[in-house]
C-alpha cells in the first residue's frame, strides 16, 4: 500500500511537471495571453491525476479487510472455524498475520490451515486496488489535461479547491468538538438513567460500587470530587503560579537587561517542558514527606503524606511558565507610548507598571491565567502520586484528596463494561468537568471584553 501511495504521488508529479510545460508554451504561440500562469495549470492536473486515486485508496483500505475476511471465509478450510465468539476471531488474527509474515508460527493450528487463504485474498485485492487506483488516476490527469487551453480558468478552479481544503481543515476543530460532547452526552444521559442527577451533582460521599453491582450499592456523590478539583488546580495551584508568573514577567520585561533575559527567560520556559511524571515524583518524594514534617512539627495532627498542598504547590511550579510567558509577551506588547506618557507624567515605574501597563496587558494576561487553570484542572499524574486517591471533602491541605480527572483515569483502567454505572460515571464527571471549563472561558472572555473595550 505504501508502495502504491508513492506511485500516485509519483504520477501526480509527473503530470504536474507535463502540463506546467506544456501552458508555458502559451506565452509564444502568438495566441492571446493565457488566462492563468503555468504553475497553475500544472497543478490543476496534478491534483486531478493525485486526489481521486488517493480518496479511493483511502477508502480502499478501509473496505479491503472486510472483503478478504469474507473471501477467506468462502473457502473450504474456514469450515470447521466456530460460528462465532472470540476463539474465531483470534484464529482469523492469527491467519491474518501469518499471511502478512508478522508471526512465523501460530498458536492454533486452524490459523495454519487458513493462512494460504488470507495470503491468496491479500493479493487478489491488492491486485485490484492497484489497478483501480492506477485507472483512476490516468483517467483524472488525461480529463484535466484535455482541458489546458490559454483561456481555462486553471488558477480560480485551483484556488476554490484549495478554500475547500482550508474550510474542511477550519471545520475538524468544530467537529472534534461536537463530537467529544455528543459522546458525553449520549453516555452521561445512560448513567443518569441509573443514578439520580441530584444525587451525582450534590451528593457529598463518592464509593461506586463494583461494576458488576447495581448502582444502589454504591454512592456516586461528586462533591468530594470537585472539591478537589477546584482545591488543588484552582486555589493552591493558582495561588502559587500566578503571583510567581506575574512578577517573573515583570522583571523580564521591566528590570532585567538583555543579557539576563536572553538566558532566565528559556530557563523559565524549560518547566513547561519537563514530563509531568517527574514532577509528580518530586512531589511524592520531596515535597510531601518535607510538608508532612513540617505539619507534625507545628503541631497539626492527621497530617497525611499524600497531601493537597504537595500536589498544588509542585502543580502551581509546574505551570508557572503557562502564565509567565503570555504575560511576558502582553506586557512587552504594550505601546511603548503609553509607557512613556506615564512616566513623563511623573509616575514612577512601579506605578507605570501597576496602573498602566498591567491594565492594559490584562486580556493577556487573563488568557494565560485561564489556560494554565484548564492546565491545572486537567493534570492527574501529580495528584495520583502526591494527594492520593481517597475522595475526602476537606479544607485541610494537609489532608489526601482526589480530583475529577484521577477518578475518570481510575474508573476506566483495565476490563471495564460499558454499562455498569461505575464506568458511565466517568463520562458523567468528564461532562461536568467540561461545562465547567466552558464556563471559565465565557466568564473571562467578558472580562477581556471590558478591558479591551477601555483601551482601544
Amino acid at each position: 500500500m505504501l508502495a502504491l501511495l508513492f506511485l500516485v504521488l509519483g504520477l501526480g508529479l509527473i503530470a504536474w511537471v507535463t502540463a506546467r510545460m506544456r501552458a508555458a508554451r502559451f506565452g509564444g504561440t502568438g495566441t492571446a495571453r493565457a488566462h492563468s500562469l503555468p504553475a497553475y495549470h500544472g497543478w490543476y492536473v496534478g491534483l486531478w491525476t493525485a486526489l481521486p486515486a488517493l480518496i479511493f485508496l483511502g477508502i480502499w483500505a478501509t473496505v479491503s479487510p472486510g472483503l478478504i475476511t469474507q473471501a477467506v471465509l468462502a473457502t473450504p478450510a474456514a469450515a470447521d472455524l466456530p460460528a462465532f465468539g472470540m476463539e474465531r476471531s483470534a484464529i482469523l488474527s492469527e491467519a491474518r498475520a501469518l499471511a502478512n509474515g508478522s508471526i512465523q508460527t501460530a498458536f492454533n493450528p486452524q490459523a495454519n490451515a487458513l493462512a494460504p487463504a488470507y495470503a491468496q485474498a491479500i493479493t487478489k485485492y491488492g491486485v485490484i486496488g492497484t489497478i483501480l487506483a492506477l485507472v483512476l488516476a490516468f483517467a483524472g490527469g488525461a480529463y484535466a489535461f484535455t482541458r489546458i487551453k490559454p483561456d481555462f480558468r486553471a488558477r480560480t478552479r485551483v484556488e476554490r479547491l484549495v478554500m475547500a481544503a482550508l474550510l474542511v481543515a477550519s471545520l475538524v476543530a468544530i467537529l472534534t468538538t461536537v463530537g467529544i460532547v455528543a459522546s458525553l452526552l449520549f453516555e452521561s444521559v445512560r448513567f443518569f438513567s441509573m443514578v439520580s442527577p441530584v444525587e451525582f451533582l450534590f451528593g457529598t460521599k463518592w464509593s461506586p460500587p463494583a461494576s458488576n453491582m447495581p448502582a444502589s450499592s454504591g454512592a456516586f456523590g461528586a462533591i468530594p470530587l470537585f472539591w478537589g478539583t477546584i482545591f488543588i488546580g484552582a486555589i493552591i495551584a493558582m495561588l502559587v503560579a500566578i503571583p510567581l508568573g506575574l512578577m517573573s514577567a515583570i522583571y523580564l520585561t521591566q528590570y532585567a537587561k538583555p543579557s539576563t533575559r536572553s538566558w532566565m527567560k528559556p530557563i523559565l520556559e524549560i518547566l513547561a517542558g519537563v514530563p509531568t511524571v517527574v514532577y509528580g515524583y518530586f512531589a511524592a518524594l520531596t515535597v510531601a514527606p518535607a510538608l508532612r514534617d513540617f505539619a507534625v512539627s507545628i503541631g497539626i495532627s492527621g497530617a497525611s503524606s499524600e497531601s493537597a498542598l504537595a500536589a498544588g504547590i509542585v502543580m502551581g511550579v509546574m505551570i508557572i511558565p503557562f502564565v509567565s510567558s503570555m504575560a511576558d509577551d502582553s506586557i512587552a506588547a504594550v505601546p511603548q507610548a503609553m509607557r512613556d506618557g506615564s512616566l513623563a507624567m511623573g509616575a514612577t515605574p512601579s506605578e507605570t507598571i501597576r496602573k498602566v501597563l498591567l491594565p492594559a496587558a490584562l486580556p493577556g494576561v487573563v488568557g494565560g491565567v485561564l489556560l494554565a487553570v484548564s492546565r491545572a484542572i486537567g493534570e492527574t499524574m501529580i495528584v495520583v502520586m502526591a494527594a492520593g486517591l481517597a475522595a475526602n471533602m476537606t479544607a485541610n491541605p494537609f489532608a489526601s484528596v482526589t480530583t475529577v480527572t484521577t477518578q475518570i483515569v481510575q474508573l476506566l483502567t483495565g476490563d471495564q463494561e460499558f454499562d455498569s454505572a461505575k464506568t458511565l460515571a466517568a463520562f458523567a464527571l468528564g461532562l461536568v468537568l467540561f461545562v465547567i471549563t466552558l464556563l471559565l472561558n465565557i466568564v473571562a472572555l467578558r472580562v477581556v471584553k471590558k478591558y479591551r473595550e477601555a483601551y482601544e
